[in-house]
Order: C-alpha cells, then structure tokens, then sequence
C-alpha cells in the first residue's frame, strides 16, 4: 500500500504598496552609500531565499507581538494591534542585513516592511566629526 501523502496548504506571499516603497528607499540608500550591487543581491535573496521560505515555513519568524516594550505609547500600540481580528499573525524576519516584519493571515504572507540594519542607527560619529 503506497504511504499517505499529507496535503499541505499553499501559501501565497504579496508584496505591500510600502514594502515596494521601502525596497525604493533600500536602493537609495545603498547607491548614496556607494553599494548599488548590494541592492540586487537583495532582489535575489529576496526570490530564491526568503519568499521561498516564508511559502514552505510562513511562521519561520519571530512573532512581532512579543517584543517587551518599556513606554505606555507602545503598550497601548501593541494592544490595539492584538485586539484587531484582522491584523493576523504579525512577525519579524531577517535576513542578511535586512528586517522584515510581515502579516499571516489565513493562507498568505503579506509582506509589510524591510529595512536595512544601517537605515535604522544614528551616524553619530560624523556628526561630532563635522567641522
């Protein structure tokens, strides 16, 4: 007797109007920074690595939700997200240099924002630096 195959779910993975707007902020970023090529190495991950990923294991990142806040601004935040029924899982993928937050909901992965490590710190060293 042949073996049972389990039938999995397809999930499909889109891409946001932001998400699309970030990755134009990434390739500004990365060209002011003298690093074009590292924009399509980001492209390529982006399509063999992490979509593929997020379609086989969409709850491979870490839930968003969790995070331990210390303001009340936050707090409040937090908990206006977790009382929408829609908002879905929301959770929090990197990749490389790259922060992904993304929304499960049902069977599809909405991808919502990516940001490069370096877009999120402070140049406070140029800043004393500068005459």
């Amino acid at each position: 007797m042949p073996q049972a195959r389990l039938a999995r779910a397809r999930i499909a993975v889109r891409i946001t109007r932001n998400f699309e707007r970030n990755l134009a902020a990434i390739e500004a970023f990365l060209a002011e920074a003298g690093a074009p090529r590292a924009y399509d190495v980001l492209l390529e991950a982006l399509a063999a690595t992490v979509i593929p990923s997020l379609e086989r294991y969409p709850g491979i990142g870490r839930p968003f939700l969790e995070h331990a806040v210390q303001s009340v601004e936050a707090q409040e935040r937090i908990r206006a997200l977790k009382a929408r029924t829609d908002a879905g899982e929301l959770r929090e993928y990197v990749s490389g240099d790259y922060l992904m937050l993304y929304a499960l909901i049902g069977n599809t992965v909405h991808l919502l924002a990516i940001k490069h490590h370096r877009q999120l710190s402070f140049d406070l060293e140029a800043h004393w630096l500068s005459p």
